[in-house]
């Protein structure tokens, strides 16, 4: 096993579970919830039945994801989780691997079963911080109608390259092309974001950044448009090496219109951030 991840190379035609339960060294429990929880690929595709027929030279991978929850807030209308980065909040065309979405959906099924939840905002795979979902379709409707209206503190951390100015606000205008690159333009939508430095060295500076609108990839196209990519960016402009992408949203406050409770929420920042400046 490498990377929390297992792989079997099938010699011999076989229902899905049996060969499983011969080759996997882990209780049967455990290699039903594999494919109950979509964690079993047969060919780059998920399967998740039982008697899936397998042929001689199929290949079989099983993606052991972190499954623990980190829960930040929850009430009866609301679940709210920091997502890692590197997970998708949900999935894609493209991408069907396991998601934060399936993840708080497998809990929240725990205690209620069948219960469905809604996406209310969502952050970028490599973007680390605070999820919100609804746990009905009115709240999450409600939610993404007023959100920028209710939201009054959209606050995230970033390490970024260079040494920045002590505080700024940033406006433009952000289209997207084919190949799905954010830009700023003169038309599109208005994204306004404002920045404070926390501190620096002469590589690097730790910003405060401050979200006035919503934009897809609107922190990390207006720091490249002042010159100061995020650390990990490499699609906006960073050049060096990282870990991850040194993007964070660390606190969230809103009014839930639902029942007008004031929602405060943060999820600090991890602690490789100060890395950068040991």
């Amino acid at each position: 096993m490498k990377n929390n991840i297992l792989e079997y190379n099938v010699d011999k035609k076989a229902k899905l579970l049996d060969f499983l339960y011969e080759v996997v060294n882990k209780p049967k429990k455990n290699i039903k919830a594999f494919l109950k929880n979509e964690c079993v690929y047969v060919n780059e595709r998920v399967v998740r039945k039982h008697d899936f027929i397998l042929e001689p030279k199929d290949k079989i991978v099983i993606k052991l994801f972190h499954t623990s929850l980190d829960i930040l807030y929850e009430d009866e209308y609301l679940i709210i989780v920091s997502k890692p980065s590197g997970l998708l909040t949900i999935s894609t065309s493209k991408e069907k691997e396991r998601t934060l979405y399936k993840e708080v959906s497998s809990y929240v099924k725990k205690n209620i079963k069948n219960k469905k939840i809604f996406i209310v905002n969502r952050l970028d795979k490599d973007t680390s911080g605070i999820v919100v979902f609804a746990k009905d379709k009115k709240t999450k409707e409600i939610l993404q109608t007023k959100w920028n209206d209710i939201v009054s503190v959209r606050k995230y951390v970033a390490i970024v390259n260079g040494v920045t100015d002590e505080k700024g606000i940033i406006k433009s205008y952000l289209s997207e092309n084919k190949e799905h690159i954010v830009y700023s333009s003169n038309k599109g939508k208005l994204a306004i974001t404002e920045y404070e430095k926390v501190k620096c060295n002469s590589k690097y500076s730790m910003l405060n950044i401050y979200l006035y609108t919503g934009r897809k990839n609107q922190i990390r196209v207006h720091m490249k448009d002042i010159g100061h990519s995020i650390v990990g960016d490499m699609k906006y402009g960073y050049k060096g090496d990282s870990k991850r992408l040194m993007l964070h949203c660390e606190y969230i406050e809103f009014i839930n219109p639902v029942n007008n409770k004031l929602i405060k929420v943060k999820s600090k920042y991890p602690s490789l951030f100060d890395d950068y400046f040991k």
